[in-house]
C-alpha cells in the first residue's frame, strides 16, 4: 500500500491515534453524552470499591415474612449479611432505620443511582436513622475504620 493510504486510513500507529482523536472530537459535537448518563456512569464506577465486601440479602420481609392481618402498610425489613457482619434495615414510609452487627461506630451512605447520596452515621451501638426513603434502586455502603461492605441494590 502506498504512503498516501497510510495518511489517509490512519494504517500506523500515530494516524490510528489522530484519527481515534478526531472521531472523538466530531462525536462530542454531533453526539454528546447527555449530562445525566455521564453523571451515571461517574457513580456506577464510583460504587465500584474494590475492597468491600458484598453483603447477601438473607431477608426481606416482602419475601419471607407471613401477611399480619389488619397490617395494611408495614415497614420492609431487611437483612444483609457479609461474612461476621449483619445489616438490619427497616423501611418505612419515613425513612430508614437500621443496625449494623457487631455494634459499632460507621459511616452509612444510601445509595441510589444518580441521585446525590444519603450520608448517614451509624453510632457507637450501630444504630442509624435516615429521614427520606429510598425511592428507587438502592443499596447501603457502610464503612467501619478500613473495612466496606457494599448491600446488593433493591427496588424500594
Amino acid at each position: 500500500m502506498s504512503d498516501t493510504h497510510d495518511e489517509v486510513f490512519g494504517d500506523d500507529e500515530l494516524g490510528t491515534g489522530l484519527l481515534e482523536e478526531e472521531l472523538r472530537q466530531a462525536a462530542a459535537i454531533l453526539d454528546p453524552v447527555p449530562a445525566e448518563l455521564r453523571r451515571i456512569a461517574v457513580d456506577a464506577f464510583a460504587l465500584h470499591d474494590l475492597d468491600a465486601r458484598v453483603a447477601e440479602l438473607t431477608f426481606d420481609s416482602l419475601v419471607d415474612a407471613l401477611p399480619v392481618r389488619g397490617a395494611t402498610d408495614p415497614p420492609r425489613m431487611l437483612t444483609f449479611r457479609a461474612d461476621d457482619v449483619t445489616v438490619d434495615v427497616e423501611v418505612t414510609e419515613d425513612g430508614l432505620i437500621g443496625q449494623l452487627l457487631p455494634p459499632g461506630p460507621a459511616d452509612v451512605e444510601v445509595l441510589s443511582g444518580p441521585r446525590a447520596h444519603a450520608l448517614l452515621t451509624a453510632d457507637d451501638l450501630g444504630r442509624f436513622t435516615g429521614e427520606a426513603p429510598p425511592t428507587g434502586p438502592f443499596a447501603l455502603r457502610l464503612r467501619t475504620g478500613s473495612d466496606v461492605v457494599v448491600t446488593e441494590w433493591l427496588r424500594a
